[in-house]
Protein backbone atom coordinates (compact mmCIF):
# COMPACT_ATOMS: atom_id res chain seq x y z
CA UNK A 1 0.00 0.00 0.00
CA UNK A 2 1.54 3.49 -0.79
CA UNK A 3 1.02 6.21 1.69
CA UNK A 4 2.24 9.54 2.05
CA UNK A 5 3.50 12.50 4.45
CA UNK A 6 4.20 16.24 3.97
CA UNK A 7 5.53 18.81 6.58
CA UNK A 8 6.69 22.21 6.54
CA UNK A 9 8.45 23.57 9.36
CA UNK A 10 11.16 26.86 10.37
CA UNK A 11 14.85 26.76 9.52
CA UNK A 12 16.34 26.36 12.97
CA UNK A 13 18.14 24.17 14.10
CA UNK A 14 15.85 22.87 17.18
CA UNK A 15 13.65 21.54 14.23
CA UNK A 16 16.80 18.98 12.49
CA UNK A 17 15.79 16.74 15.42
CA UNK A 18 12.23 17.30 14.64
CA UNK A 19 12.15 16.59 10.95
CA UNK A 20 14.18 12.87 11.87
CA UNK A 21 11.86 11.71 14.21
CA UNK A 22 9.00 12.81 12.62
CA UNK A 23 10.28 10.75 9.31
CA UNK A 24 11.28 7.65 11.44
CA UNK A 25 7.96 7.67 12.72
CA UNK A 26 5.98 7.68 9.14
CA UNK A 27 8.91 4.97 8.12
CA UNK A 28 8.19 2.97 11.14
CA UNK A 29 5.28 1.01 9.72
CA UNK A 30 7.44 -0.61 7.48
CA UNK A 31 9.33 -2.16 10.17
CA UNK A 32 12.85 -1.17 9.31
CA UNK A 33 16.08 -2.39 10.45
CA UNK A 34 17.83 -0.43 12.80
CA UNK A 35 21.02 0.34 10.84
CA UNK A 36 18.25 1.29 8.18
CA UNK A 37 16.43 3.61 10.66
CA UNK A 38 19.63 5.16 11.32
CA UNK A 39 20.85 5.13 8.24
CA UNK A 40 17.80 7.26 7.24
CA UNK A 41 17.25 9.70 10.28
CA UNK A 42 21.20 10.33 9.44
CA UNK A 43 19.98 11.92 5.84
CA UNK A 44 17.24 13.23 7.42
CA UNK A 45 19.24 15.24 9.74
CA UNK A 46 22.39 16.00 6.92
CA UNK A 47 20.20 17.07 4.65
CA UNK A 48 17.95 19.52 6.90
CA UNK A 49 21.20 20.81 8.82
CA UNK A 50 22.60 21.74 5.07
CA UNK A 51 19.74 23.79 4.49
CA UNK A 52 19.41 25.47 7.51
CA UNK A 53 22.97 26.51 7.94
CA UNK A 54 23.95 26.55 4.22
CA UNK A 55 20.49 27.55 2.19
CA UNK A 56 19.55 29.93 4.62
CA UNK A 57 22.72 30.83 6.34
CA UNK A 58 20.95 30.37 9.55
CA UNK A 59 18.31 32.25 9.26
CA UNK A 60 15.00 31.25 11.28
CA UNK A 61 12.29 33.28 9.13
CA UNK A 62 12.39 30.36 5.89
CA UNK A 63 10.52 27.32 5.61
CA UNK A 64 12.01 23.55 4.67
CA UNK A 65 9.83 21.02 3.27
CA UNK A 66 9.80 17.42 3.58
CA UNK A 67 7.76 14.76 1.13
CA UNK A 68 7.78 11.19 1.80
CA UNK A 69 6.18 8.36 0.30
CA UNK A 70 6.46 4.52 1.21
CA UNK A 71 5.07 1.85 -1.47
CA UNK A 72 6.45 -1.78 -1.11
CA UNK A 73 9.43 -1.12 1.05
CA UNK A 74 10.96 1.92 -0.76
CA UNK A 75 11.44 5.45 0.86
CA UNK A 76 11.17 8.37 -1.58
CA UNK A 77 11.92 11.23 0.51
CA UNK A 78 12.21 14.67 -0.91
CA UNK A 79 14.04 17.72 1.25
CA UNK A 80 13.38 21.17 0.05
CA UNK A 81 14.39 24.69 0.53
CA UNK A 82 14.17 27.87 -1.33
CA UNK A 83 17.15 29.79 0.02
CA UNK A 84 20.36 31.10 -1.93
CA UNK A 85 20.92 27.23 -3.77
CA UNK A 86 24.24 25.50 -5.07
CA UNK A 87 25.94 27.31 -7.68
CA UNK A 88 27.97 23.80 -8.28
CA UNK A 89 26.40 20.86 -7.47
CA UNK A 90 29.52 18.28 -8.51
CA UNK A 91 31.73 20.38 -6.41
CA UNK A 92 29.53 20.35 -3.33
CA UNK A 93 29.09 16.53 -3.43
CA UNK A 94 32.95 16.15 -3.46
CA UNK A 95 34.01 14.78 -0.23
CA UNK A 96 35.35 17.17 2.41
CA UNK A 97 33.35 20.14 0.62
CA UNK A 98 32.44 23.26 2.61
CA UNK A 99 30.90 26.59 1.55
CA UNK A 100 31.40 27.18 5.05
CA UNK A 101 35.29 26.40 5.89
CA UNK A 102 35.19 28.82 9.03
CA UNK A 103 32.60 26.45 10.83
CA UNK A 104 33.41 23.06 12.53
CA UNK A 105 32.30 20.90 9.87
CA UNK A 106 33.37 18.00 7.90
CA UNK A 107 31.94 18.76 4.76
CA UNK A 108 30.23 15.24 4.44
CA UNK A 109 26.49 15.92 4.17
CA UNK A 110 26.32 14.87 0.85
CA UNK A 111 29.02 12.00 0.92
CA UNK A 112 26.93 10.55 4.04
CA UNK A 113 23.45 10.63 2.32
CA UNK A 114 25.03 9.25 -0.75
CA UNK A 115 26.05 6.38 1.14
CA UNK A 116 23.46 5.61 3.14
CA UNK A 117 20.82 5.32 0.25
CA UNK A 118 19.99 3.64 -3.28
CA UNK A 119 19.97 6.93 -5.25
CA UNK A 120 20.50 10.86 -4.51
CA UNK A 121 19.59 13.89 -6.81
CA UNK A 122 19.91 16.96 -5.99
CA UNK A 123 18.60 19.78 -8.22
CA UNK A 124 19.58 23.54 -7.34
CA UNK A 125 19.38 26.98 -9.00
CA UNK A 126 21.62 30.23 -7.19
CA UNK A 127 18.62 32.24 -5.47
CA UNK A 128 15.65 29.25 -6.02
CA UNK A 129 16.88 26.81 -3.62
CA UNK A 130 18.02 23.38 -3.42
CA UNK A 131 15.69 19.87 -3.72
CA UNK A 132 17.20 16.50 -2.61
CA UNK A 133 15.67 13.45 -3.80
CA UNK A 134 16.84 10.31 -2.22
CA UNK A 135 15.28 7.03 -2.43
CA UNK A 136 16.16 3.53 -0.09
CA UNK A 137 14.73 0.15 -0.91
CA UNK A 138 14.46 -1.82 2.98
CA UNK A 139 15.87 -4.72 2.72
CA UNK A 140 14.35 -5.78 5.94
CA UNK A 141 10.83 -4.14 5.75
CA UNK A 142 7.32 -6.36 6.18
CA UNK A 143 5.94 -5.09 2.78
CA UNK A 144 2.39 -4.06 3.04
CA UNK A 145 0.06 -5.32 0.27
CA UNK A 146 -1.00 -3.21 -2.27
Amino acid sequence: MKNEMFVEFSSISENESFARVTVAGFIAQLDPTMDELTEIKTVVSEAVTNSIIHGYNNESHHKISIFCEIDSGEIALTIKDNGIGISDVDEARQPLYTSKPELERSGMGFTIIENFMDSVEVISTPGNGTTVNMTKQLMTSKTVSK
